[in-house]
């Protein structure tokens, strides 16, 4: 019997191009549905009445919420091309900087980005910078978080190797990630997009500018 792989996401979402990401790096075919936040499907509202949320992975029948949770799901059930580390202390520490992505560097960005003045937006750049060393760090030695092979850090940073650069020309904001600074996390994020089932999932760049620009505004830097 076939299986059955949904998956409900928004095509401007990082966290919905993860599941995507993670599913085409171990070649399992899905139906991707493209979800109206502002007027949510039935299915959806079904599937993680909870959260009432992107993305969502429906399996055989059975939904699982939320990107991170979703990525150890696939990992654990397709066995090829594994994301996750086997030795249990680097599981954890992936883990650990995923989350670190998710919530410290993602709210530093938005308001490197769309602060609501400019000195609100420079401390925040300020933050995202120490933040990104962080980072830069973890690359010490590695092609990848993941080492050889991309996983699931690397996937969880696609908001640092596309989303903040969308965001950056969308804002007008000054460039937060350069070679001179993070040199070892620009080369990774340049190799990253380049990958064939990364860049399948990443949305149009100049599609995704306009949408940014016309949902959040752009902001004039020099005031």
């Amino acid at each position: 019997m076939a299986e059955e792989v949904l998956v409900f996401g928004t095509w401007s979402s990082p966290y919905g191009r993860r599941v995507e990401m993670a599913l085409k790096l171990k070649g399992i075919e899905y139906k991707y549905i493209e979800e109206d936040l502002t007027n949510k499907s039935p299915s959806l509202l079904k599937y993680n009445p909870v959260h009432k949320k992107i993305p969502v992975l429906v399996h055989n029948g059975k939904p699982v919420a939320e990107s991170l949770v979703i990525l150890e799901y696939i990992d654990e059930t397709w066995k090829n091309h594994p994301i996750f580390p086997k030795d249990p202390y680097e599981r954890a520490n992936a883990r650990f900087w995923a989350k670190f992505i998710d919530e410290k560097c993602l709210p530093a960005i938005r308001k490197a980005c769309w602060g609501e003045d400019q000195k609100e937006r420079e401390k925040a750049a300020e933050e995202l910078s120490k933040l990104l060393q962080f980072l830069e760090n973890e690359l010490e030695g590695k092609r990848y978080f993941g080492g050889g092979t991309i996983g699931l850090l690397d996937i969880a940073a696609n908001m640092i190797g596309y989303w903040l650069g969308v965001f950056e020309e969308a804002s007008g904001a000054s460039e937060l990630l350069t070679r001179e600074k993070f040199p070892k996390l620009f080369n990774w994020a340049n190799e990253f997009v380049s990958v064939s089932a990364i860049k399948e999932s990443l949305p149009p760049r100049d599609k995704h500018v306009a949408f940014m620009r016309k949902r959040f505004g752009m902001v004039n830097t020099s005031k």
